[in-house]
Parts: C-alpha cells; sequence; structure tokens
C-alpha cells in the first residue's frame, strides 16, 4: 500500500552501525512520511491483534502489547521531531504539518477505541492482586489515566469533537514554530560605522564581521541569535542600536508574514475547549492532572509567594539601576533595551570585574570536559569522543558513554553553534530511548542542542558563564536519561511529571557556582591557566545580583502562562492587552507597543510546557533543596550522588516523583530552600 515504506528505508532497518546509531548519513527528508506510514500499519495490525485476543486480559497481552504496538511509529516521530528542532530546513518544516496530524489521528484511533479500553480498564481493576512490580504499577495506572484524558469516556459524538480539535492543535503547532524561526533568521543589523560599535567586546564584533562577510556585505552584521543578541545588549554602548535590536527581538512574529497572534488565540482556545470537552474546568486542570504541582491553585499560590518575595527586592534593585544610570550620564527612564546595558555597568563595579574577562577562561572544549568530568566524579561515567558514527550536521559530536565497570550506557550528541536550520535556545532530545526487553538493555542515544557562538578569528568558541551554566543544565537532562535504568520505555529517561523534569538539570548548574567545581576546567584556553581564586571568588559573590529581578522575569512567563491556561480564553481578542494585564504585577519596565512574549512563547504553545512553565521554578525549590544535602556532606561526595542516582536518575517516571524525591532526601523537599539560595530570605 503506499506510504507503507520499503526495506530500503534507512528508517526502517537494523543501521549495521555499532550500538545501533542513527544513519544520519542515509536519512534524508522523504524518508519519514514512508517510514511512518510504516510504522502505523504495524501499529494498528498489532492492535487488532491485542483486541482479537480471548481470554482475561493481563498485563503482559494488554499493556506491554500497547507499548509496543505504537513503539516503530513513535520511534520515527522522534528522530524526526529532534531532527527538525536541530537541522529543520523547509523540507522539514513542511513534513511537520503532515507528520503531526498522521500521529495524532493514531493517538486518537487507540485512545478512543472502545474495546482497546475495555482491556486495559479490566486489568486496571484487578491490578492490585496481579503481583506487579512498582514500575508495572505505574504503567497500568498511566496507560488507563492515558485513555481517558484521550476521551475514553465520551459519548461517540464527543469523541468525534474530539478527534476534531486534535486534528487542528496538530497543525497550529508547527505553523507557530516555523513563524518563530522565519522571524528569527530573516532579521539582520548592518552596522558600517565602526563608531558604533563602541562597547562591544572582540568575542562580538568578530563574528559579526565573519557574518558579514559571509552575507558578502561591507561592515558588521548583527542577528537574533542568542550568542549575538544577548552580549549585543550588555555591551553596546549605542542606545539607538540596542532598541533597535530588543524591539526586532520582541517584536517577532506580532506583525507581517509571520504574526503569531491568531494562532495564540487559536491554540488557547482550542486546548481549553478539548479540556472542557474531557470534564475539566481548564487546560491548567487538565494538565495539572499529571503534575506535582496538582492543581492550579496550588502553582497559583506557590507563584504568590515566590512574588511576595522577590517584589521589594526587585523593586529596590530597580531604583537604585534607575539612580546609578542617571548619575553616569545615562538616561533618567529606563527603557527595557536599557536594563541588560547599565545592570551590567554596575554589576562590574561592584564586584570589580567584567564577564567578559571569564570569556578566555571557559572555552568550550574545556568547559565540556569539565562536565565529563563532573558526571565521572559524580556517577562514575566516562565520555569518549567517536568518530565513526554518522552526524546531521558537520559540527555534530559523538562520544560513547561507559560506566565504572566499562558497561555501554548510551550514545551522547553534542550540537552546540547556530545554523539557520536550528531553532533557537537550548534543549535536551534523544534519538532513542532507553528500556528493557528481556536480559537486553537498549541504552539511550541523548543529543544536548546550543546556540553558542562558533570560533572565530583563530580561537576558540568561548563562553559566557551564563553559557556554561546552559550547557551544565542540558548535560543534567542528558544524564536522566544516560543513567535511566527502568524496564518499559514509556517510563524511561525524562519520561516524567513536567515539574520534576527540570531537578536533573538544573541540580546540575550548581556545582558551575562552586569553586571546586569550577577548578576542574575553568582554564585560560591560551596559557592553560586556571581561573584565578580572587576571579571565582568574585563571580560567586555576583551571583544574587539583582536575584529579585531575575526571580520576577520568571514569575512573568510562569504568569502569563497560567493565565492563557488557567480560565477560559475564548473571549480574549486583543493578545497585547491580555498580556498586559496578565503581566501587570510582575512590570519592572516600560512596556513598548507592538512587543509581546506570546507571539514568540514557544515553551508553551509549541512544546510541552503549556501550563508548565511554573515548572522550572518549582524544579528550582527542588535542586535548591537537593542541593544543600552535597554542601553540607561534599559536593563531589559518592554516597550522596549515587542516592540522587538511584532515587531519582535511574528511576524516570517509574514512580511518583514525590516519593522518588523522598527516597532521596529522606523527606519532602523545604520551599524555602529556593529563596535561601537567591538570597530573598
Amino acid at each position: 500500500m503506499p506510504g507503507t515504506g520499503s526495506g530500503d528505508n534507512p528508517l526502517e532497518k537494523d543501521s549495521g552501525l555499532r550500538h545501533g546509531a542513527m544513519p544520519f548519513h542515509e536519512i534524508k527528508a522523504p524518508h519519514f512520511l514512508p517510514a511512518l506510514g510504516s510504522g502505523i500499519a504495524r501499529a494498528k495490525a498489532a492492535l487488532a491483534a491485542i483486541k482479537g485476543r480471548s481470554g482475561a486480559p493481563g498485563f503482559e497481552d494488554t499493556i506491554t502489547a500497547l507499548e509496543l504496538a505504537v513503539a516503530p511509529a513513535y520511534d520515527v516521530a522522534y528522530v524526526f521531531s529532534a531532527l527538525r528542532g536541530a537541522n529543520g530546513d523547509d523540507a522539514m518544516q513542511a513534513l511537520a504539518k503532515e507528520i503531526m496530524p498522521k500521529l495524532v489521528e493514531l493517538s486518537s484511533d487507540i485512545n478512543l477505541d472502545d474495546d482497546l479500553f475495555a482491556r486495559v480498564k479490566a486489568v486496571h481493576d484487578k491490578r492490585q492482586s496481579l503481583g506487579l512490580s512498582v514500575e508495572k504499577t505505574t504503567l497500568v495506572e498511566q496507560t488507563f489515566r492515558g485513555f481517558k484524558r484521550g476521551g475514553a469516556l465520551l459519548s461517540a459524538a464527543d469523541k468525534q469533537k474530539l478527534r476534531k480539535l486534535d486534528e487542528e492543535l496538530s497543525t497550529l503547532g508547527p505553523r507557530f514554530a516555523e513563524h518563530a524561526l522565519k522571524a528569527t533568521n530573516e532579521f539582520e543589523l548592518v552596522v558600517t560605522d565602526e563608531k558604533r560599535l563602541a562597547g562591544m567586546p572582540a568575542s562580538l564584533t568578530s563574528g559579526a564581521a565573519e557574518a558579514a562577510k559571509a552575507k558578502k556585505k561591507n561592515g558588521w552584521l548583527f542577528t537574533l541569535q542568542a550568542p549575538c543578541i544577548v552580549p549585543f545588549l550588555k555591551y553596546a554602548d549605542d542606545r539607538e542600536l540596542r532598541r533597535e535590536m530588543w524591539t526586532a527581538y520582541n517584536s517577532r512574529c506580532v506583525s507581517g508574514p509571520y504574526a503569531n497572534g491568531d494562532l495564540v488565540l487559536k491554540i488557547a482556545a482550542l486546548r481549553y475547549e478539548r479540556a472542557k470537552l474531557l470534564g475539566y474546568d481548564s487546560h491548567a486542570h487538565y494538565q495539572m492532572e499529571e503534575r506535582m504541582a496538582e492543581h492550579p491553585d496550588k502553582v497559583r499560590a506557590f507563584l504568590r509567594r515566590l512574588l511576595e518575595k522577590a517584589r521589594p527586592a526587585a523593586d529596590a534593585e530597580m531604583k537604585e539601576l534607575r539612580e546609578y544610570a542617571a548619575g553616569k550620564g545615562g538616561p533618567t527612564e529606563l527603557m527595557p533595551w536599557d536594563y541588560a546595558y547599565w545592570a551590567n555597568k554596575l554589576k562590574e563595579e561592584r564586584y570589580a570585574f567584567n564577564a567578559e574577562s571569564l570569556r578566555p577562561y571557559f572555552s568550550l572544549d574545556r568547559v565540556l570536559e569539565g562536565a565529563f568530568e563532573h558526571a565521572k566524579r559524580l556517577f562514575g561515567l566516562t565520555f569518549t569522543r567517536s568518530k565513526e558514527y554518522p552526524i546531521y550536521a558537520e559540527d555534530v559530536m559523538v562520544f560513547e558513554v561507559k560506566d565504572e565497570l566499562g558497561r555501554f550506557m548510551g550514545l551522547f550528541y553534542a550540537d552546540f553553534h547556530p545554523r539557520p536550520t536550528k531553532a533557537g535556545g537550548a534543549w535536551c532530545t534523544r534519538f532513542k530511548p532507553q528500556y528493557r526487553e528481556g536480559a537486553a538493555d537498549h541504552r539511550p542515544h541523548v543529543s544536548i542542542v546550543c546556540n553558542f557562538s562558533k570560533p572565530t578569528g583563530g580561537q576558540p568558541s568561548l563562553l559566557t558563564f551564563s553559557e556554561v551554566t546552559t550547557l551544565f543544565h542540558e548535560f543534567g537532562h542528558a544524564l536522566h536519561s544516560l543513567l535511566s535504568k527502568v524496564e518499559h520505555r514509556s517510563l524511561s529517561c525524562t519520561s516524567v511529571f513536567r515539574d520534576f523534569v527540570e531537578l536533573p538539570s538544573q541540580i546540575m548548574e550548581n556545582w558551575c557556582r562552586e569553586k571546586e567545581g569550577l577548578m576542574l576546567f575553568a582554564r585560560h584556553h591560551a596559557t592553560g591557566e586556571v581561573l584565578p581564586a580572587a576571579l571565582i571568588d568574585k563571580l560567586i559573590r555576583a551571583e544574587n545580583f539583582h536575584a529579585g529581578y531575575l526571580m520576577l522575569r520568571q514569575l512573568r512567563f510562569a504568569m502569563l502562562d497560567m493565565a492563557w491556561y488557567g480560565a477560559d480564553p475564548r473571549g480574549v481578542k486583543d493578545v497585547d492587552a491580555f498580556e498586559r494585564a496578565a503581566v501587570k504585577e510582575t512590570d519592572l519596565l516600560p512596556h513598548v507597543p507592538g512587543t509581546s512574549v506570546s507571539t514568540s512563547f514557544e515553551h508553551i504553545f509549541v512544546g510541552g510546557y503549556s501550563a508548565g512553565y511554573y515548572g522550572y521554578k518549582w524544579a528550582e525549590v527542588l535542586d535548591a533543596d537537593a542541593f544543600e544535602l552535597f554542601k553540607e556532606k561534599g559536593i563531589f561526595d559518592r554516597d550522596v550522588a549515587t542516592r540522587f542516582q538511584r532515587a531519582v536518575l535511574e528511576r524516570g517516571g517509574s514512580e511518583h516523583p514525590m516519593r522518588l524525591y523522598r527516597e532521596f532526601r529522606g523527606r519532602e523537599p523545604d520551599p524555602d530552600a529556593l529563596l535561601r539560595r537567591s538570597g530573598l530570605i
């Protein structure tokens, strides 16, 4: 039949490569639809076989069989999603509009099948008498809940309504992401007057000169990619240039051919309608059913407590900053494009060091080696680079990961530099999950994707301290997958509650703020000199600079997220007005007409963080509390690290996250741990 693939499709056959590595050198965009079609056809045949079985439904012939039935299709989806984000050319972007609806249709076919649900319910009803392990019991409960959340209890008419809602939503997210990518890539700022580069570090201007040369333009070319815009706003003396860059970034997708305003309204409204159809008060209520927070009111109370502690500190910080800027001949009224510039000057003056002076000590290769050394000291892992594995872009690196006994733990891909086909930001993804099949332990293939400056002018890629913590953050996600040790793929690696998934990543950032951790990798790229102890002390002391402002910035995103999804958004007509009302309590600087967060907020309109952005702060409470134990016992204490590995990193979603956390810490997290670390109490 058409679209069912063939034996020549690299996505459907054994690659023959070591450890079953993905044959990226063979995979092309046209391979995905046939491979997905084949996977879906196999899934439908397997599902029919499950329904045709006689006798009482059991765990293996129902729950395990369901998981295995969809695996071929979802494996294709894993690879497609990972490549689309990291190397999504026009062909891949176009494919998303076809692939996502097919996956949604498969999901609907399963969740809305009365016969399949009857079998799952039968196993769920007798799960306590089956002698199942905790992990298997969790999978039964998750599968049953998934059917209910997928519409299994709806009437026939409502099932059709749900199908239509899901089909429409499956096309809107890819369109939103495509608009954001194109709007980011389209903007270019060319500066031809060298005097206007005043204040900018050489690391920025040299990259801009090379970018201009590559585009056959005179002068210096600046883009909205993170390695460019972040230092630009922080260091450029020319206020008008800062205004132009900031405005361009924050007005992406507000108007023009890539406008996302209508998509914001549609996505929010459809998610609300879907939740109501399923019996929930809002999309947030629907999401909280599978979150540690459990209920939107608990999230709001959590955010309110942080706001009450952070707002006074932020107000004091901004008052001081305005006075400082005015005293230095700057504007009396700070605008958003002024904040990073003047805050950096105040920080440098207060702590007597320039953040750019740290860059030479943070070459990308050494920072990566430092992350590997941390993994070795804490968890006994070793990372060995290999060039025998195919890659999907020329600057991607691949490492074999092994434990202390030399056992293979997985493949680790590192993709660090911007390209026009890569989405902005940083994230961790995987090409293959971990799971056990009899005696075989299938190990994960995991990737971290970032947007760090490329080497320029004969120098290696030199990171800011913020980029160092970003690398460690994404590396923490990778460790969560690489150390996974569960039986079922549905519960492995990072398949955990969204407000728990950031614990393994955010806790890794803490080692970057410790002298003992920094000394392992912070060396001058040219001389090999270790980062001076005096600079380390200044860096650590400066970590809580403007903690109130930074807290409010994250609360702003979380509160906006909850505003879109915590109530009925269908009456909203004006995205800007709605956003202004939602975030007014976090306002510290004037609003600029024509700019918006919502229209390019991919986390909540494309990614999996809808009604879940609060999870970053929620997990920060967990990581602050967890790291206090490391501080107490020693930041490289193997006993504590082993407890964290066995209770959290190895277990995936096999148990409720609060039980896992209590197993590690011996108690529930202290909610004040984050406020203590931030110096807000």
